[in-house]
């Protein structure tokens, strides 16, 4: 695809999807950035991919969804539904990767950029950021996930507040409340997010994956019916290549070699 809001690097087993409106400082959500997100998890989901960071350029990770472009659509409920459904679609995609996805954030996360933060496996936050829902500033509610994620990061009375107050987290306190997992200097946020990403696409990727998928009903299913997803789990590490390999490595007391498969 010629993506014309974003970048999309592909490296030693790393996708990094970088958010670039160009001359636009916001990196406003639009529907062709809501498009080229799914597009890019779509591109993601192969095999070479063990590890995805997400980040942007400029000052601001991303502002949120761009109002103007709603504001001129001559049916707003129509734009709406196609921009928010193919945004969703890609967001699900990368959650249901095998691969964790990294958040560097670099600067303001407002709306829908808050949003795709909340959505990260692991988030690194440059100092100077901030973290606003600012949807019902605009008399909107939110999208992008952040009403399945929020609540479990922060609490539901914290995630009330947060999205119905819009009170603005510095990145210290985003830390404190639990979105965001480090905080680097500014200079610090994409090569932080590189070193982890490294990391992580030389690991286990099948039983990431499988720990990304367990923790998403941990807040839902009972405890006989997460025992029973935990069973099935492990016993299929055993149908990998990682997971024997894993084991013969610790008997044999060396380093493992994790292939992803």
């Amino acid at each position: 695809m010629d993506y014309q809001t974003l970048r999309l690097d592909i490296a030693d087993n790393i996708a990094t999807i970088t958010l670039d409106q160009k001359d636009n400082p916001a990196n406003t959500l639009d529907a062709r950035m809501a498009e080229e997100l799914f597009e890019a998890s779509v591109r993601c989901s192969a095999p070479d991919v063990r590890a995805v960071i997400l980040t942007a350029v400029g000052k601001m990770f991303c502002g949120g969804g761009d109002l103007a472009e709603i504001d001129a659509a001559p049916d707003k409920p129509a734009h709406l539904t196609r921009m928010v459904a193919l945004l969703h679609a890609g967001l699900a995609r990368l959650a249901h990767l095998d691969a964790p996805v990294i958040v560097a954030v670099n600067g303001t996360a407002g709306g829908g950029g808050f949003s795709l933060v909340l959505s990260g496996d692991y988030v690194i936050a440059s100092e100077k950021a901030k973290f606003v829902s600012a949807y019902t500033a605009s008399g909107l509610t939110p999208d992008g996930s952040s009403t399945y994620y929020l609540a479990k990061h922060v609490g539901l009375l914290r995630a009330k507040e947060l999205l119905l107050f819009n009170r603005v987290l510095t990145a210290a306190e985003a830390q404190d409340w639990g979105l965001v997992n480090k905080v680097v200097p500014a200079e610090e946020v994409l090569a932080e997010a590189q070193s982890l990403a490294k990391q992580i696409a030389t690991g286990p990727t099948k039983a990431f994956g499988s720990v990304k998928h367990m923790l998403d009903t941990a807040f839902s299913d009972s405890l006989e019916a997460q025992l029973d997803r935990e069973t099935r789990s492990i016993v299929n590490m055993m149908r990998t290549e990682d997971g024997p390999a894993g084991i013969a490595a610790f008997m044999a007391k060396k380093v493992p070699a994790f292939r992803g498969e």
